[in-house]
């Protein structure tokens, strides 16, 4: 037979059971989509973490106080002492690691931001001039803070555009204003390039930066700094560099042995294993739900093909009657069955596709499609609706042409 009349037939029979087929593709749908959306998901985290791990800089390394821990979604929570870290500890790890280039300390704060009666709140960092240099950022308008003002404690700031956009109206109308840190009055010197959101969620555009001890002592008055960024060299073994900073900052905080960490260490180049850590469990649970819902795909595949078989058993047997042999029989009723979860499958492939290109167009996420994940489900659908549609089909061949006249009698 040839394929638009299998196909003709397939339409008609399955059109006279709409709710049961449907429900049967459902599954398949489902399955089809959780599958493959899952595997898209992932993909396109990983490759928003690469992409975020770039943005921080080349080579770039943190010691930083607590233990950080990555959420699953995206995000960081930090657990244990946050104020034992001092500018001391950054210094002896700028000192005494290999292969360092040039580091910052850096501490950070939530704090009030106010400016020509427009108010915010945003995080304020206080960090050392080498920042820019470290972090691989530039400015789009004015200057860094210099060596002499972190010395003198200078009132200055470098705002993000996102902040000196909402509190003056656009980056250009806030150099050389007066802006206050809670109280505190301080003079803008220079505005930063946008550089969007890092790993940890936050954005960058929406950072205050001012010399480490004006934040230390003018600012949040406190003795105690969040940790350290290191630029390390191109060739810098990462192992070497992690067992020197750990001996460095155990012998800082005087930890005896047995005692664990109060600091954790974080290469950029581990974020990527962290979050894609972070995403295993939602890739198992994905397969997980794939797997039941092509479970129950199949079996509503099966059950509406064994009841399209009874509905038909004098077309079987008038087609037998005829000559129809047992092999095209079996076919047509593969076919049909094959259609239902081909379609479904294709119809789950295509709803991944609409949901990769949402997560491009309105969540700016990288635009990833894995064309043999695709192509890999919607044949595994058309498998499993063959597999589905066997018995029935073999039911079907075997219909007896003389049962089917006698009931008819």
């Amino acid at each position: 037979m040839r394929l638009p009349l299998n196909l003709s037939m397939a339409v008609s029979s399955l059109s006279a059971h709409k709710v049961r087929a449907v429900l049967a593709m459902l599954g398949v749908f489902l399955g089809a989509l959780a599958f493959t959306g899952v595997q898209h998901v992932s993909a396109i985290m990983v490759r928003k973490a690469v992409m975020e791990t770039e943005k921080l800089g080349p080579n770039l390394y943190a010691v930083v106080a607590g233990q950080i821990r990555f959420r699953r979604s995206g995000g960081v929570r930090v657990r244990g002492n946050r104020a034992n870290f001092r500018v001391a500890d950054a210094r002896a790890v700028m000192d005494g690691v290999p292969s360092v280039l040039s580091g910052t300390p850096f501490a950070s704060t939530d704090d009030l931001l106010k400016a020509e009666g427009n108010a915010l709140t945003a995080r304020v960092y206080g960090t050392w001039p080498t920042w820019p240099e470290v972090r691989s950022v530039s400015l789009a308008q004015g200057r860094y803070f210099t060596e002499r003002e972190l010395e003198e404690r200078a009132m200055v700031c470098v705002l993000g555009p996102t902040v000196a956009e909402r509190l003056f109206g656009s980056p250009e109308k806030a150099m050389g204003k007066i802006m206050r840190i809670y109280r505190a009055p301080f003079r803008i010197i220079g505005i930063m390039e946008p550089k969007g959101r890092d790993l940890a969620g936050d954005n960058q555009d929406e950072f205050v930066f001012m010399p480490l001890t004006t934040f230390m002592r003018r600012a949040s008055n406190v003795d105690y700094i969040n940790g350290v960024f290191l630029r390390l060299a191109k060739d810098a073994d990462i192992a070497v560099v992690e067992d020197a900073a750990r001996r460095v900052m155990r012998r800082q905080h005087k930890l005896g042995k047995g005692q664990a960490d109060d600091f954790s260490l974080l290469a950029a180049r581990d974020t990527i294993r962290l979050q894609q850590q972070a995403l295993d469990l939602m890739s198992t649970l994905g397969v997980i739900t794939s797997v039941v819902s092509f479970g129950v795909g199949g079996m509503g595949i099966l059950s509406i093909m064994i009841l399209v078989v009874r509905a038909r058993r004098v077309e079987i047997g008038v087609r037998r009657a005829v000559g129809g042999k047992r092999s095209d029989i079996v076919r047509q009723f593969l076919f049909e069955a094959g259609l239902m979860a081909g379609a479904g499958g294709a119809c789950g492939a295509l709803a991944t596709l609409v949901l990769v290109l949402g997560l491009h167009q309105f969540a700016s996420l990288p635009l990833i499609i894995l064309p043999e994940s695709l192509l890999l489900t919607m044949a595994g659908s058309c498998v499993l609706g063959l597999a589905a549609g066997a018995y029935p089909a073999w039911q079907a061949a075997h219909i007896e042409i003389l049962d089917v006249l006698k009931s008819q009698g």
